[in-house]
């Protein structure tokens, strides 16, 4: 996978216990923070960091394919979660990158990183039940 400052996991953390309580603002208002202090440099350490969390230990060897069904009629931002993840599960930085351009060029990115962090946390609530 790709290395990311401690930072950006603090930032990640920050990121869920906002997500966790339902306070999408406060989401907002960190990746705000972050990029204001990082980037968007900053933002995609935080998404890969969300990313990990999700997925938790990858299985080693191959390319692994992700099921989302009906993903092709899915809004623009949960494509975005669903491609995304995808992209680190296979540790394809590249794609990853390409994602995080085009949704910046499209005006959807803080959508789709809030949607990242919904989906995060409803992947740790599904396990912990």
């Amino acid at each position: 996978m790709t290395e990311v400052p401690q930072h950006a996991f603090d930032d990640a953390a920050l990121v869920l216990q906002s997500a966790l309580s339902g306070d999408s603002d406060a989401v907002v208002g960190t990746f705000d923070a972050v990029v204001d202090r990082s980037g968007v440099v900053g933002a995609w350490d935080v998404a890969w960091c969300l990313a990990a969390t999700m997925v938790g230990q990858v299985p080693s060897g191959g390319a692994w394919t992700l099921d989302f069904p009906g993903i092709d009629d899915a809004r623009y931002d949960k494509r975005w979660v669903a491609r995304f993840v995808s992209a680190y599960v296979n540790g394809d930085v590249p794609t990853g990158e390409a994602l995080f351009g085009a949704a910046i060029a499209d005006g959807q990115l803080p959508d789709c990183l809030l949607a990242l962090a919904g989906s995060t946390v409803a992947t740790l609530r599904h396990r912990a039940a």
